[in-house]
Formats: C-alpha cells, sequence, structure tokens
C-alpha cells in the first residue's frame, strides 16, 4: 500500500491534509516534525507533506525538518511553515516583518509546473487562503517561481529535478476552492501513487490484524450508541466472534430512543453477548448541583469508569479492551513537540483507561477519520440509521444542559430534542446536517400561552453543516421550517414557551457548542 507521511509543525488544520490525501485514495499518516530518521526510514513514505504550523522559521530553536526528509530522493510539498522551513534549511531565506497575508488572496501562476498540471496554466488567476507572517525573500538554488500573489513573491515554487515544491496558502482549508486538487496532483501524478485506499482493503486488512492480536482471548468493547464504538464492535465481532463481549453504560442522558436502539441492534440483530446497565440513577445523582461543564465531563467520566469496572468484573476473564479511538484523537494525543498525552480517549471522549484496569487496548479505527469510519461502517452492514447518526457528546445532554442537571430537565430536553429531529427528517434535511441538536437555556422567559401568563425554559436550536467537524457553518433553514418547529416543540412539550435559534459558526480550532 503507498503511504504519504505528513509531518506536523502544529497547524491547527494538519488533519485535514491527511483527510485530502485520504479523499485521492492514498494513505496518509501524520505524526510529528521531531520524528527520528529511522523512524521515518522505517514508516516507508512514497512522499512527505511538511504542515504549516504557528511559529517563525527567523527565530532561534524553532522546528525543522529532520534532514532525512531532502534525502530519500521522495517528493517533498512545503505547506507555509513547511514551505518556510524548507526553504531556509535549503539556501534560501526568510524573513520577518515584511507584508503578512491572512485571509483571502489570489495567486497568479507565472510559469508551468508539474504541480499544477492539467488545472492550472500560466496567466491563470486562484484564490488561496493565507495565514502567514514572515515572508521568504529569496529561494534556495535550483528552485523556481510557479505563481505570486500581491503580497508574496514566491507563493508557490518548484525544483522540478528533485521534486520539490513549496505553497505559501493552505490548500487542505475549504477556503482554498481547489486546494484538494493540488494535493491529489501531487500525491497522483508527482509521487505517481495508485490511489488504492479503500475501505473494503482497510476490513479485510484490519479483520486479520486483530485476530492477530487477540489471538483466542477475550475482548471487552464499551459502546456509547455513537457510530464510533458501535462501527468498532461490528468489525471485532467479525473478526472473533463470541470471543467479544460489549457492555453499555445508560448514563440517563441519552437521545430519545437510543437506548433501546444499541440494545436491539447488538443483542437481537448480531447476537453480540451486551450487557445493558442502567445506571441512570447514579450519575445524575452525582451531577446534582454541578453547573461547570468541565466538571460535569469528569463526573460523568470517572463515573463511566466505575460503572463499567464493575460490570466487566462481573463479565471476567477478558485481556483486552476495544474503544472506538478515531485518528484525530490519536493525533491531538501527540503535541508537536512528539510527546504524546497522558489522556486516551475513552469511548465517551471524557475520560482515561485506568491504570488498575489492566487490559490491553483494541483500537481498530484508531487510523480512520469519522467520514472514514462511516464508509467502513456501511462495507460492515450497519443500518443506515446508525452510520448516518449525527454525531453525540460522550457526557450526552449534561453539557446540553448549562448550568444544573436533573431528571426533568434532561427529559424536557430529550423530547424536545425528539422533535426537532424529527422535523428535520421530515424535510428530508437529516443527511445534510452533520449535526443538529437543542439546548435547555439556563434561563426562564415569562409568555402568554392562550389565556395565561406562563414562566417557562427557553429552548436553543443548533443544526451546522460541517465536511470534517473542525470548522462548522450555521445551517440556513428557511423562517417556515423554524415556525413549524417552535410551533411543535412548545404545543408538545410543557415546560418550553420560547424557541430560539443559533446562528453561531464554529471556526478551526474551537470547542463544540457547549
Amino acid at each position: 500500500m503507498d503511504r504519504v507521511l505528513i509531518l506536523d509543525f502544529g497547524s491547527q488544520v494538519t488533519q485535514l491534509i491527511a483527510r485530502r490525501v485520504r479523499e485521492a485514495g492514498v494513505y496518509s499518516e501524520v505524526h510529528p516534525y521531531r520524528m527520528t530518521e529511522d523512524a521515518i526510514r522505517s514508516f516507508g513514505p512514497q512522499a512527505i507533506i511538511l504542515s504549516g504550523g504557528p511559529a517563525s522559521v527567523t527565530e532561534a530553536e524553532t522546528p525543522r525538518a529532520p534532514d532525512v526528509v531532502f534525502t530519500l530522493g521522495v517528493p517533498v510539498l512545503g505547506i507555509c511553515y513547511g514551505e518556510m522551513t524548507m526553504c531556509a534549511q535549503l539556501g534560501g531565506t526568510v524573513e520577518t516583518g515584511h507584508h503578512r497575508e491572512f485571509g483571502r488572496a489570489d495567486i497568479q501562476v507565472r510559469q508551468a509546473s508539474a504541480l499544477t498540471d492539467g488545472w492550472l496554466a500560466p496567466g491563470d488567476v486562484e484564490p488561496v487562503w493565507m495565514s502567514h507572517g514572515d515572508t521568504i525573500t529569496a529561494i534556495p538554488p535550483g528552485f523556481a517561481v510557479v505563481a505570486t500573489s500581491d503580497n508574496s513573491p514566491f507563493a508557490m515554487i518548484a525544483d522540478e529535478a528533485r521534486r520539490f515544491y513549496g505553497v505559501q496558502f493552505h490548500p487542505e482549508v475549504v477556503h482554498t476552492p481547489r486546494g484538494a486538487k493540488l494535493l491529489e496532483t501531487f500525491v497522483r501524478k508527482v509521487a505517481g501513487l495508485s490511489g488504492d485506499w479503500t475501505m473494503a482493503a482497510f476490513r479485510h486488512q484490519m479483520v486479520a490484524s486483530i485476530r492477530q492480536q487477540v489471538g483466542q482471548g477475550r475482548v471487552i468493547c464499551g459502546l456509547s450508541g455513537g457510530v464510533d464504538s458501535a462501527v468498532a464492535a461490528v468489525l471485532i465481532h467479525e473478526a472473533i466472534g463470541s470471543q467479544l463481549h460489549c457492555i453499555y453504560v445508560d448514563h440517563g442522558l441519552m437521545r430519545a430512543g437510543e437506548t433501546e436502539q444499541v440494545v436491539r441492534l447488538f443483542r437481537d440483530h448480531y447476537n453480540i453477548p451486551l450487557v445493558a446497565r442502567d445506571a441512570s440513577d447514579i450519575f445524575l445523582g452525582r451531577l446534582s448541583g454541578v453547573e461547570d461543564p468541565e466538571a460535569k465531563r469528569k463526573i460523568i467520566g470517572a463515573t463511566f469508569i466505575e460503572v463499567f469496572e464493575e460490570e466487566q468484573a462481573k463479565v471476567g476473564g477478558a485481556e483486552f479492551l476495544a474503544q472506538g479511538t478515531l485518528y484525530p484523537d490519536v493525533i491531538e494525543s501527540v503535541s508537536a513537540t512528539g510527546g504524546p498525552s497522558v489522556t486516551i480517549k475513552s469511548h465517551h471522549n471524557v475520560g482515561g483507561l485506568p491504570e488498575g484496569m489492566r487490559l490491553k487496548l483494541v483500537e481498530p479505527l484508531r487510523m480512520l477519520f469519522k467520514d472514514e469510519v462511516r464508509a467502513l461502517g456501511r462495507e460492515l452492514g450497519l443500518p443506515e440509521s446508525m452510520v448516518g447518526r449525527h454525531p453525540f457528546p460522550g457526557p450526552g445532554l449534561a453539557i446540553r444542559i448549562p448550568g444544573a442537571v436533573t431528571r426533568d430537565k434532561a427529559d424536557l430536553l430529550r423530547r424536545a430534542d425528539a422533535v426537532y429531529l424529527d422535523e428535520i427528517r421530515k424535510a428530508g434535511l437529516y443527511d445534510q446536517i452533520w449535526q443538529a441538536f437543542a439546548v435547555l437555556l439556563p434561563v426562564r422567559s415569562v409568555g402568554v400561552m392562550g389565556d395565561a401568563r406562563s414562566y417557562d425554559h427557553v429552548l436553543a436550536l443548533r443544526a451546522v453543516t460541517s465536511t470534517d467537524g473542525m470548522t462548522a457553518e450555521s445551517y440556513p433553514f428557511d423562517h417556515s421550517f423554524l415556525a413549524r418547529v417552535a410551533t411543535r416543540i412548545i404545543n408538545e412539550v410543557r415546560g418550553i414557551n420560547r424557541v430560539v435559534y443559533d446562528v453561531t459558526s464554529k471556526p478551526p480550532g474551537t470547542i463544540e457548542w457547549e
């Protein structure tokens, strides 16, 4: 299988480079820029991409690419900071204090290049997204200018003989409309890679890997009700059958009907051994009076581990713990300095793996992005109602209830959220929206309903579109849809007398709306 290595210099959108490369059908991995020469050679990349980053090449002791990157004889593409460190390391000059560029810009192609072959020609003007404070003032020997912008005389450069390329803009973000085409050209045409990365191939490869890792051992898998843990469980079950045992802990903060769906799917359809524990009284009791969202996460995470261990002890005999860890979690758990984080993503996104659990991890999805997990789920035959489900955080409704959480509030929000999603599905909009949910605001409103005054809760609705979960835009519902949803919620969910729609967008690097 062809492999592209992406060296991370700390950009908040490095993950998107890997996404775009995989979308071109080529397998890629992100590793810290401090990856050793031996590790790089062992990886065996057919091409290398240097990411952007927040540092300045002009400052002392800022990140540099390992020297082996430029001696392996494979194509290299430097993006933003990656282009600057390439220039600095190969004999060019980078300075600060010149023109900065942040946001949209236009580049003009000055000469032909293998990197633009088939989609850009000399004289063409192309919109791109810039984000840099330093300026390249001289390019290394052997390089030529491919494109310029008003503030970047070296917006795109190339050493065609060595197949080294640099771009000052970010082709990985959607704000560069044809950036994906640039990355596809680099890995498919310049590097000559075949594009053999498919979910069918991954499925067969991973089934064999799980069998080799587990042998005759038993695996415990914690189901969250979400797509990640569901796909992981079905894939592991395909590999080892009855050696897998699943545990589902209901913390009382799931959406309407989700607990029943999990039990029905895994116990009845797949015939996978499943323990379903209703621990809602424990969770809600410990959350009583807690208002800080991070404290809620920690309480839910610690309580989940406690309940999970109780059920695991009843099952007994397991040697392995399966988790639905995804590739973004792996990337984020390794800092730009190359040090692994102490936190390991649990299936519900809020906890870690206690040292006392003494189980070996099985993480079959750890090299996949969310959209790839969905594709694998379809490959495995999971129902679309599970595979296409909107993301839902492990703490569930707890972080959709700002302020103290109670059972009554959770039930109120659950009913309102169900109406909202029902209307979205009826309108045929569910698959166009990446995530939609309701939030029970910590305020009450005075209203008149019929001939009486009411003093009830205010509900906020949220819906966003996204391709990667890193950036998001509010979904543009028309007014008639929002009016219909609000009318149904106020009529059917006693305790809510006002509904508002949140149109806040999510720029790169921010966390989910809480």
